[in-house]
């Protein structure tokens, strides 16, 4: 059985070294913790060396062989996943266990297959004497700018388990926003996806049948609806693959165009202003933003380092190219709330918070308490769109119904007085 040399620490705080028989490194880590000590360096001992010394500088090797095994597949997490597995360590740093062992005794009972890799990437760089946010860092996904930041501010505020479940919070938010604007939208898409296939259906089959024995009568004049429905029949009969592919090609075109930062701007900022969209994104990019922004600071992040990890939190070119006019006014040594205010693009009940947040000194606390409020007017917003939206798309379809039904009764009225003449 393979041996490895350890140095761990114990609960009385002795620092302990000493080589001890395992499977498997994994099973060297759990034989540890067992025993209520938190490695501190853990590698196979090499043959020939001396249990006083040996096989401390295998780890970093270790380290390193397996960070490059990362870097090929690295597995990630989903953002309730994420919040699950922050709250996880959260917790375990509240009831007292060293950041160490609190990783390890998480990784015992890790499943999936991102999880364990996490980990086990983690308690390595931890072991190494990094940061757990240099740790994450350098993972990658799912480990974003918000996460490290946060991260790195509970790492220099000493309030570990405190800042950690402020993060959790928010990564619980955020995973309930999401939640709740997809179910907003649901039924829309089902009823805009029915009234596509119904249309195509009655143009491209139906009228066509109906109104083919009308055409054999040399004196009928076809009305100018059912004209246009037969000639959009005939074509889509003639010329499906080349429309299909124009519709490929449209989208990668518009695709390609709208990566643009130019471009994306000016579609963000006609999306605020659509009448029942707009008000939506609106609210919900405000109240990511104001929650966001205030558990940064209340975690201890600096306003700039907070402002640059908030606008890559939002998802609207607009409302980001503001923010980026409040960070260098803000640079400058000038206020929060002024640009904010001259972008018009932010309520004027974020912007009066931060005013009285900044003369006050408590941006911070202010963010947080208006964040609730922010959540419940993001709750008005989505069922105002979810209720008026199916009504319009009903309307929609009545009118595209309504022109094909036409397109099949005229002819017929047209040949009946035809044939009562």
């Amino acid at each position: 059985m393979p041996s490895f040399q350890y140095q761990s620490l114990t609960t009385t705080g002795e620092v302990r070294t000493g080589v001890l028989s395992a499977a498997d490194r994994a099973e060297a880590l759990r034989l540890l913790g067992s025993r209520g000590e938190t490695p501190l360096r853990l590698g196979p001992l090499e043959s020939g060396a001396s249990s006083a010394g040996a096989g401390l500088a295998a780890p970093a090797a270790l380290a390193e062989k397996r960070l490059f095994s990362f870097k090929a597949r690295r597995p990630s997490l989903s953002r309730a996943d994420l919040a699950n597995f922050i709250r996880e360590r959260a917790t375990a740093l509240e009831a007292g266990l060293p950041l160490m062992q609190a990783l390890v005794t998480v990784r015992r009972q890790a499943h999936g297959k991102a999880m364990p890799l996490i980990l086990d990437h983690l308690i390595d760089r931890v072991e190494a004497g990094d940061p757990l946010y240099l740790g994450a860092r350098d993972y990658g996904p799912p480990f974003d700018d918000m996460v490290v930041g946060m991260l790195r501010a509970a790492d220099a505020s000493g309030e570990m388990s405190r800042v950690m479940h402020q993060l959790a919070d928010l990564l619980e938010r955020s995973v309930e926003l999401r939640r709740e604007v997809l179910g907003a939208t649901f039924y829309p898409m089902i009823v805009a996806s029915l009234i596509i296939i119904s249309v195509i259906i009655l143009v491209t089959v139906l009228v066509p049948r109906l109104i083919e024995p009308l055409t054999a009568n040399p004196n009928f004049v076809m009305p100018w609806p059912t004209k246009t429905i037969l000639g959009i029949a005939d074509f889509l009969q003639a010329y499906w693959i080349h429309c299909v592919f124009a519709v490929g090609v449209i989208w990668v075109g518009w695709r390609v165009w709208s990566s643009s930062p130019a471009n994306r701007f000016h579609i963000d900022r006609l999306k605020l202003q659509a009448p029942l969209l707009g008000r939506l994104l609106r609210d919900v990019a405000v109240a990511r933003f104001t929650r966001t922004l205030g558990t940064l600071l209340t975690s201890g992040l600096p306003i700039l380092d907070s402002l640059r990890i908030t606008r890559n939190t939002l998802g609207n070119a607009a409302l980001a190219r503001a923010i980026d006019e409040v960070q260098d006014q803000v640079t400058s040594g000038k206020a929060v709330a002024d640009p904010l205010e001259r972008s018009g693009l932010f309520p004027p009940l974020l912007v009066q918070v931060v005013d009285l947040g900044e003369r006050s000194g408590r941006l911070d606390a202010m963010l947080v308490h208006a964040a609730t409020a922010f959540d419940r007017q993001v709750n008005t917003s989505i069922k105002l769109f979810s209720k008026a939206l199916p009504p319009v798309l009903l309307i929609i379809m009545a009118c595209l119904v309504g022109f094909v039904l036409s397109a099949i009764l005229l002819p017929l009225l047209d040949m009946q007085s035809l044939v009562e003449s």
